[in-house]
């Protein structure tokens, strides 16, 4: 044998074999009762427990609820009588009902359109200022936390029609107005997008600008010396790594729109003339404002409807977007 020359294996096989392959190990054998406690299972369900009740409590229960009187006729004061599909039936059936989905898609176009680059561009030039950036951060966010009803009498003292009110006011110093704002079907809904986007923008910003944070300095910086300007950098640099966020915020924003319902409650209630109401204002109309304390059968049921409508959305946009926002 040559001092080179490796032995032989005990198998046989040359030394210069791939080894041989494992034997596959037979189906996992599962675990009984006793070794699921041994191994901590009893501890983890005791801790599980109180959050799959409360859960249960407050999420499924209501879904489950509303469900089951969704094919009832009931007012939660005369014993409830099944009545199947009629509640949907006359939900599709009633006019009012086609003037609430326009009336909502109208809001939810407006939105988008004004209500979801707003956000980005301001956090977009917050990013760019060096200092006294967490004031602007706490200025940002501050509508938020203003109560809705305070927010909302603020408003609607700013869209006073008369020429004296404020915006009115300011406009006439350029010569524009006076502007009937929420007294005028053509005017309303726009006037209502304007306060929601003030009124929730803050947390968007937010969103973006600890999303920005994640960007590397060294590609702002490589930009720079490349003589980037602000909109190639914020093209180029900015919005590809904010695409995941960016497709998020979109989604949620569309669900948020399609839901509303305090700013037409709150500012006009629907009017004029029906020019602001939405399928949500129209579920609470159906449930509070008829006799005996409201039909809450066909209320639930525009609620599914409404609710089956944005989950076929969102799965169908998750589906559309899922090579997008991870390429």
């Amino acid at each position: 044998m040559s001092p080179t020359t490796a032995p032989p294996r005990r198998d046989g096989r040359a030394p210069s074999d791939p080894p041989a392959p494992r034997p596959a190990h037979g189906p996992r054998r599962r675990r009984g009762p006793a070794a699921w406690l041994r191994a901590g299972g009893l501890s983890n369900l005791v801790f599980l427990l109180p959050l799959l009740v409360i859960f249960g409590v407050f999420s499924w229960f209501p879904i489950v609820r509303a469900v089951i009187m969704s094919v009832q006729e009931t007012n939660l004061v005369s014993a409830p009588e099944f009545v199947g599909l009629e509640n949907f039936r006359r939900v599709l059936a009633d006019p009012l009902l086609w003037t609430a989905v326009r009336n909502t898609l109208y809001f939810a176009f407006l939105a988008l359109l004004l209500g979801y680059p707003v956000p980005l561009v301001v956090a977009v030039l917050m990013r760019e200022v060096r200092r006294a950036r967490g004031l602007y951060s706490a200025l940002a966010y501050l509508p938020v936390v203003v109560p809705p009803v305070v927010s909302v009498l603020l408003w609607k003292f700013f869209y006073d029609a008369s020429p004296s009110g404020v915006f009115n006011t300011i406009l006439g110093w350029v010569g524009l107005g006076p502007y009937p704002w929420l007294q005028d079907a053509s005017w309303a809904m726009p006037s209502l997008v304007l306060a929601a986007t003030w009124a929730g923008a803050g947390g968007t910003v937010i969103i973006y600008l600890a999303a920005l944070t994640s960007v590397p300095t060294e590609l702002y910086d490589a930009s720079e010396v490349d003589g980037a300007g602000l909109w190639r950098k914020v093209w180029h640099v900015t919005m590809p790594h904010l695409r995941g966020v960016l497709f998020i915020t979109l989604i949620l924003q569309v669900i948020a729109t399609a839901q509303v319902f305090l700013e037409p409650y709150l500012f006009t209630g629907g009017g004029p003339n029906n020019a602001t109401v939405t399928v949500l204002l129209l579920v609470y109309r159906y449930a509070f404002q008829n006799s005996l304390g409201g039909d809450y059968g066909a209320a639930t049921a525009l609620s599914l409807l409404l609710a089956a409508v944005l989950a076929v959305l969102s799965v169908l946009y998750f589906r559309l977007t899922r090579s997008w926002s991870t390429s």
